[in-house]
């Protein structure tokens, strides 16, 4: 999901975070797989027939943790899970005290265990992450014994240099180390990027693979992110850098571990799909193989050499275990495991011992829910309190009451209830004449990390809202712009919601107050959005004229797929994101009267 990403700006950096609310698909191992293949007396010197031929590796994944440490509150908490009768239910699901015990729970009796992200450990993270540049999240995932990861989009939050901190260790260069006594080591696990080479030497930013070794069992990881990074994430996070086709970079390094005698490997892609069903125990190979899912992840799947056998994957927050031809045409394991350590993967891969490979007929996969009904592990319970005393006085911090819960992350609808609080926030922030002039505001949805939740998350109370649930929401602190656009621009930048590279996955942006317009889903491309129909406070816009818009860094550089909302000029720069939103809401709430949900009357949507 893309997100909003942060920049480095030493002032500000105590209060920012590029914190996500991204989850850790778990990809771990599920069932046995069946009946050990015998071996017949004479193969690779294991003399007479004692030995299996075969051993069962057990991988665990996840992907998109976004540094939730503790379980996501509201809907962004909860997995979809169809019953017998065909009901759907919600299962409340995930953080890491949960994680560590279901990963924990899931190695015993697999003497051949490995563990694998797909990306977006860090970054768009809530407070008790976020605050701390992610360190906690590191420290989590070297207790969770997690082996390697691929590096997501949003590892490039902070920019390469602050990547490197978090695989090399070392305090923070601004704010130092935040512990007494205490520096950062570091991840224990290989982050791999291989297709993210330095513009200057071209050579590859991180380690491009790693080989996994136990007795003699060699498997090769693969980590690529997806090749769009750029476009989703802040200039100054991506300064440098070169990202490469996901599909030749996989390829070109199986040719070189295949070369060196790997010839069991593993790609992790923080790119992925969407099923055709939410529910995490939807068959994807119900309508036969590969119907089930779409997305960007199904071409390069295809693309990608018979070399690689098995897909983890992520980026999409979906929850999928599917089988999609390789180029051979032979059926292959694709996996995710939704998002924020809900759900962790377990995949058997059969390792012939002999051939050095995997046996991929044997391959079986399984998502599993990270239940909050069992034992916490003890020393994630001890780390989130250790973090959680360090970031209380800023944590619990109220900034204003609601009556409700306004869903923004966990709203499926095109127009979020806290995607319209959000912009109205900026709008009004931004509308005085010293402060922008603005008359109109855009948010991007995929910068609205959570829901606001009704629900206390701590002592506060129902209804209040703390600094770290705002900051949960807008985590990424980007400074918001106004620009000048042309009533014209700001038509095409509606048409790009639904055309261009969002045709396929449109990105609504949710509009302040006043602006109005309808979305024809049964139309396709640009004409989805009714132009006669766009109004900004009962009149029709004006192609000709200059109109002052509001919106954050991301967004106002063209990001997200907006070229249009890259063009404005004459720009001033204002307060951040989390400081309008904190501001609005101390304007318009009391503990006697809260803020209720907004009507979602902006966007007429015709399906």
């Amino acid at each position: 999901m893309s997100a909003t990403p942060q920049k480095n700006r030493a002032s500000r950096r105590v209060l920012a975070a590029a914190a996500g609310l991204a989850t850790v698909g778990a990809l771990v191992a599920a069932m046995p797989a069946g009946a050990h293949d015998r071996g017949n007396g004479h193969g690779h010197g294991h003399g007479h027939g004692h030995k299996p031929r075969t051993v069962d590796v057990q991988l665990l994944s996840f992907n998109d943790l976004h540094g939730n440490l503790e379980p996501p509150a509201g809907s962004a908490g909860n997995v979809s899970e169809t019953q017998p009768d065909g009901t759907v239910k919600a299962i409340p699901a995930g953080g890491v005290e949960y994680l560590a015990t279901s990963l924990r729970t899931a190695r015993k009796g697999s003497p051949y265990s490995v563990t694998a992200a797909g990306g977006d450990m860090v970054g768009a993270s809530p407070l008790l992450s976020g605050l701390f540049h992610d360190e906690p999240t590191i420290e989590a995932l070297n207790k969770l014994k997690l082996d390697v990861s691929a590096v997501g989009n949003h590892e490039f939050d902070e920019g390469a240099t602050e990547l490197a901190r978090l695989q090399n260790g070392g305090c923070h260069p601004v704010e130092g180390c935040y512990e007494k006594g205490k520096k950062f080591k570091g991840a224990d696990f290989p982050y791999l990027a291989a297709n993210v080479t330095k513009e200057r030497t071209g050579k590859p930013l991180l380690k491009p693979y790693t080989v996994w070794k136990k007795n003699g069992v060699k498997i090769g990881f693969i980590g690529v992110t997806l090749e769009g990074t750029p476009d989703i994430v802040t200039a100054n996070g991506v300064k440098g850098l070169k990202f490469h086709d996901e599909v030749k970079t996989i390829n070109k390094y199986a040719r070189e571990l295949d070369r060196k005698g790997v010839k069991s490997i593993v790609a992790l892609i923080h790119e992925g799909g969407a099923p055709a069903s939410t529910s995490y125990n939807y068959d994807c190979d119900s309508p036969g193989a590969g119907d089930g899912i779409s997305g960007p992840i199904v071409d390069i799947a295809k693309g990608i050499t018979p070399k690689v056998d098995a897909l983890v994957t992520g980026h999409t927050h979906q929850a999928y275990v599917c089988t999609v031809p390789d180029p051979a045409g032979k059926p292959r394991m694709v996996t995710s495991a939704s998002s924020f350590g809900k759900l962790y993967t377990d995949t058997t891969l059969t390792y012939d011992l002999r051939t050095k490979d995997i046996v991929r007929t044997s391959v079986k996969s399984a998502n599993h829910v990270v239940t909050r009904d069992q034992p916490k592990a003890t020393d994630m319970t001890s780390l989130i309190e250790r973090w959680n005393k360090l970031a209380a006085p800023i944590a619990n911090r109220p900034q204003g009451w609601i009556s409700a819960d306004i869903n923004g992350r966990g709203s499926t609808a095109p127009e979020k209830p806290l995607g319209n609080v959000i912009a109205d926030a900026q709008l009004e922030g931004l509308a005085p004449a010293d402060k922008g002039g603005a008359e109109v505001a855009f948010m991007n949805p995929g910068g609205i990390r959570a829901d606001l939740v009704h629900k206390a998350s701590g002592s506060e109370g129902d209804g209040v809202v703390t600094y770290g649930e705002a900051f949960t929401v807008q985590p990424f602190t980007n400074m918001m712009n106004v620009v000048d656009l042309t009533g014209a621009q700001l038509v095409t930048a509606l048409q790009q919601q639904v055309s261009g590279p969002n045709e396929a996955a449109p990105k609504i942006l949710q509009v302040s107050k006043g602006l109005t317009y309808t979305l024809d889903l049964t139309k396709t491309g640009a004409a989805r959005v009714v132009t006669d129909s766009i109004k900004l406070n009962g009149a029709a816009i004006d192609p000709a004229r200059t109109y002052r818009v509001a919106m954050n860094e991301f967004l106002a550089g063209g990001g997200d797929g907006f070229p249009a909302l890259g063009q404005g000029t004459n720009k001033l720069v204002g307060a951040s994101d989390l400081d309008l939103f904190n501001a609005y809401l101390a304007a318009h709430s009391t503990a006697a009267a809260p803020l209720a949900p907004p009507a979602t009357d902006r966007i007429t949507v015709v399906q």
